[in-house]
């Protein structure tokens, strides 16, 4: 069965998109493994363009990179599945173009995410300065509690640095974020970088899901414990298996 809920945190709610108390299969072994899931995060990409967001995407669910990769047109997500303490985690990763044209469009792309990857360029100051700007749009758009980490992408390139690590890091502690070098190109970090943010997202879930389980009521004649949804929270929908 596949229940959709919300866990308040505070005055708006922490939101995570799909959590499913049991797993849900595709119709195929060929699928399987991404289909068997016991929560579903929404996480966006976001930053200047051509910092590499879509190739921390592709780097990180495909293992794959391309040199001539284009400027993302719209907004574009692909999945992985990863284990945490037993759980299968699987990320829906939105890549929102970073060019001013496409904002109107990605900016609805930011309700329901659950955590935020924001991509700066190391070599570009420029795109480390606009850092600020993306971070006031995210936090106006997205959930209060969304988890949030700042990413310095082409580490690769670090003989041509213009940002400083110290500065970043000093930044993401003023800020709450927390904070990593990744380069898509030699995959350094990516998979650290992802593992992390989903890792932090679940550990923040779980345990506000084992708190609410504590005062969950039974469903009508189906023996499973619905967690209660404060006032300020979408009503509970159930759907069938791998729906929308």
């Amino acid at each position: 069965m596949m229940l959709f809920f919300s866990l308040g945190f505070g005055k708006w709610g922490f939101f995570f998109w799909k959590v499913y108390r049991s797993r849900c299969r595709g119709p195929t072994m060929a699928h399987k493994a991404d289909d068997e899931y016991d929560y579903l995060f929404k996480v966006v990409l976001i930053g200047d363009s051509g910092v590499g967001k879509s190739n921390l995407l592709s780097r990180f669910t495909r293992n794959e990179f391309c040199l001539e990769s284009k400027s993302t047109i719209g907004v574009e997500f692909a999945t992985r599945s990863i284990q945490v303490d037993g759980k299968t985690i699987k990320a829906q990763i939105w890549d929102t173009a970073g060019q001013e044209r496409y904002r109107a469009i990605t900016s609805a792309y930011y309700r329901g995410a659950v955590g935020a990857l924001l991509v700066y360029d190391i070599t570009k100051h420029v795109t480390y300065e606009n850092v600020e700007r993306w971070l006031k749009e995210l936090r106006d758009h997205a959930d209060s509690n969304i988890v949030i980490m700042l990413v310095g992408n082409k580490s690769d390139l670090r003989h041509l640095r213009g940002v400083s690590l110290d500065d970043a890091q000093s930044f993401a502690e003023k800020e709450g974020l927390s904070f990593i070098e990744t380069s898509a190109l030699e995959s350094t970090n990516v998979e650290k970088a992802f593992q992390r943010i989903l890792t932090e997202i679940y550990r923040i879930v779980s345990k506000k899901a084992l708190a609410s389980e504590e005062n969950a009521t039974e469903g009508p004649g189906q023996g499973t414990n619905i967690v209660p949804l404060d006032s300020n929270s979408p009503d509970l929908k159930k759907k069938g298996c791998c729906g929308d």
